[in-house]
């Protein structure tokens, strides 16, 4: 008999209007979490076909899914390591929990976003649990070249605040005028001599003492100097001399012309740089192109020098982290030594509403996800990572709170068929008094 088929059907929509009522409650109570995706359901008809032909009711089920490609908006922060992705993808986390378990391999769980801060072993986690994954720099800030389809590579992110670093001079410039005067054959020879600082692989300030003596010739002007480079590491010795002409011609009159090799390491015209090696290990010396103006030149009659350009710095503590944009994370000491120790790569699914939803905003992979593939960030289909940022949740309360009041509607419709059909059963069995 169909009334009873209407009966079941509203026993259905009852409990699908329950559901989706569920769902806007959990949107609404985590519209102030970030990172949050809204929960949606969805009715499906369900048709029941009666043999002779008569209509019965089928009712209705309910399927609920997470909308996880849906963005939240960006928010700043005043944390560094508070990590959003500007678009598509998510950042690769394990639980803390996993790190003091069995050895083996970490079990890889997805966030969008994340409040990351160092505990008392230094590493990057939430309050939640859920520890920061990357790649590991080499001692020069390179990242090897690690496979992007699989998370073996990954390892937990580990700020050690108490780390100092130094960094090693590896280049230095010079600008100094040597004047042209002193190479005439009325000059008395003096050589001028200048230091400069660089700093050694421990950190420690060293430096280089410079001389540059004229060639003094019989008549007129040589304009040659003999350059002797002296290392303070060293104590004193001399790791390079050179001969070291000038251009006298019209219109290019001062600038370095030749460079010729007494000891000590070659000198590169291409660059305008000498070779030096010094007690710590390499380090060049530019003193400028051959025939281009710059580094060393010979004018007038007047010595000077302008401040030497190099890098490298003394040893520095550990001042904060940043995230750039393509997840570099960079160790900043207060020395001013940047350094990068890892890289945070993007994850990326096909389907991510096939994720496999967890708890505190987290996801994993599943079968209807597809396979991932890790990403440099703003690479490929995916969005750069911003730090000092939080996703908010996708939640508008608004449309919520409308979707609210048609699910209430339903719900009281349902219960009135229920209602109605009771009211029918009871006249149905009012017809045998």
């Amino acid at each position: 008999m169909t009334i009873s088929s209407s009966l079941n059907s509203g026993v259905a929509g009852l409990q699908v209007n329950a559901s989706r009522l569920a769902t806007i409650a959990d949107n609404i109570a985590n519209s102030g979490t970030y990172g949050y995706k809204r929960v949606v359901a969805d009715f499906h008809s369900l048709v029941i076909m009666q043999s002779d032909g008569s209509y019965s009711a089928g009712g209705v089920r309910a399927s609920t899914s997470r909308m996880i490609d849906q963005r939240g908006t960006l928010v700043t922060t005043d944390n560094p390591t508070d990590l959003a992705i500007g678009g598509r993808g998510m950042l690769p986390v394990t639980s803390a929990a996993a790190l003091h378990g069995p050895a083996g391999d970490l079990p890889i769980r997805l966030l969008t976003t994340g409040s990351f801060r160092p505990d008392a072993e230094g590493i990057l986690r939430t309050q939640t649990g859920e520890v920061l994954m990357g790649w590991p720099a080499n001692a020069d800030g390179t990242i090897p070249n690690f496979p992007r389809d699989t998370f073996d590579g990954l390892e937990p992110v580990i700020i050690n605040t108490n780390q100092f670093a130094g960094d090693p001079t590896t280049f230095m410039e010079l600008s100094v005028n040597l004047p042209a005067t002193a190479t005439d054959a009325s000059g008395n020879g003096d050589p001028f001599v200048i230091s400069a600082e660089y700093y050694d692989n421990l950190g420690t300030s060293q430096y280089l003492e410079i001389t540059f003596s004229p060639t003094v010739p019989a008549t007129g002007m040589s304009h040659e100097w003999t350059m002797e480079v002296r290392d303070s590491a060293s104590g004193g010795a001399v790791i390079g001399e050179y001969t070291v002409t000038f251009d006298d011609a019209r219109g290019n009159g001062g600038n370095l012309d030749t460079v010729a090799v007494v000891s000590g390491g070659g000198f590169d015209p291409v660059t305008g740089t000498l070779a030096l090696t010094v007690d710590g290990g390499p380090l060049d010396l530019r003193i400028g192109i051959p025939g281009e103006a710059g580094g060393l030149t010979q004018l007038s009659d007047t010595f000077a020098r302008a401040p030497v350009v190099k890098n490298g710095s003394p040893v520095g503590d550990l001042n904060r982290v940043e995230v750039d944009a393509n997840g570099f994370l960079h160790a900043i000491y207060d020395s001013g030594i940047t350094r990068v120790i890892y890289q945070i790569p993007v994850v990326d699914v096909p389907n991510l509403n096939g994720l496999t939803t967890g708890d505190n905003q987290s996801y994993s992979i599943s079968p209807d996800s597809g396979q991932f593939f890790l990403w440099d960030a703003g690479d490929g289909p995916t969005g750069d990572m911003v730090g000092y940022a939080r996703e908010e949740s996708a939640t508008d309360v608004a449309a919520e709170l409308t979707q609210l009041i048609q699910t209430q509607r339903a719900y009281s419709s349902n219960a009135k068929i229920i209602q109605t059909v009771d009211e029918m059963l009871q006249e149905t069995t009012n017809i045998k008094r």
